[in-house]
């Protein structure tokens, strides 16, 4: 499995972030970016764009049937992991040896569901940013709570009308997100559940930015508090 890798900011910078993207994602990134930098401050980071090539297959932990349109929901997230592993993120390094410094994998919708999913199959990220993750996704909570995550930390998000859907698959996105915030709360991982106004199609690219921000800025909140 292969994927382009879209490369913005200081490819030498100490904050390296990575998010899988559609091309709505690619439409907002530039006002994803300003947004990033105008909340942290103007701290200096690299954010690697990968084009995802089929969105159901891969970035979908397990097969699934379809809960809209017709196309069902594939296994490929093991192989996009892969490829990431592999070709985006650097080994860990010490404190002292040149490269980035940190590594968040973010994204939004199901690219949001696949950063959370890869954040319980490897220590290479610090941490992940799921705006509006597809919690509903069959099997996932059973998944979380059988699993530790091992990234140091986890920011959630979702839209306050998102769970006001008439599809019963995705009516659940609510009480599931509140459910897995939990379970990160209680098994020590530093998280947090933000709600944004809105359905699921309303500012991606900032609540993507937030998503990524509070990550960047955690050190310094952690430190205040």
């Amino acid at each position: 499995m292969s994927f382009q890798i879209l490369t913005y900011g200081d490819p030498e910078a100490d904050t390296l972030l990575l998010q899988m993207v559609d091309d709505h994602d690619m439409e907002g990134m530039d006002r994803e970016i300003a947004k990033i930098r105008e909340m942290t401050g103007g701290k200096n980071f690299c954010l690697k764009a990968v084009p995802v090539n089929s969105w159901n297959m891969d970035l979908s932990p397990w097969n699934a049937p379809a809960v809209f349109g017709k196309e069902d929901f594939g296994d490929g997230a093991s192989g996009t992991l892969d490829f990431l592993l592999r070709e985006a993120v650097p080994a860990k390094r010490d404190a002292g040896a040149a490269g980035p410094k940190q590594v968040f994998l973010g994204g939004y919708s199901l690219a949001a569901l696949f950063a959370l999913w890869a954040g319980y199959q490897t220590d290479r990220f610090d941490g992940i940013a799921a705006a509006s993750p597809s919690m509903w996704f069959p099997g996932f909570l059973d998944y979380m709570r059988a699993k530790p995550m091992q990234a140091d930390a986890v920011y959630l998000s979702l839209g306050d009308k998102e769970e006001k859907t008439r599809n019963p698959v995705m009516a659940q996105v609510g009480t599931a997100i509140r459910t897995g915030y939990e379970c990160l709360k209680n098994a020590g991982v530093s998280c947090v559940l933000e709600w944004n106004p809105g359905n699921h199609f309303r500012d991606a690219d900032l609540r993507t930015a937030k998503a990524f921000a509070w990550l960047m800025n955690r050190k310094q909140t952690d430190a205040a508090e």
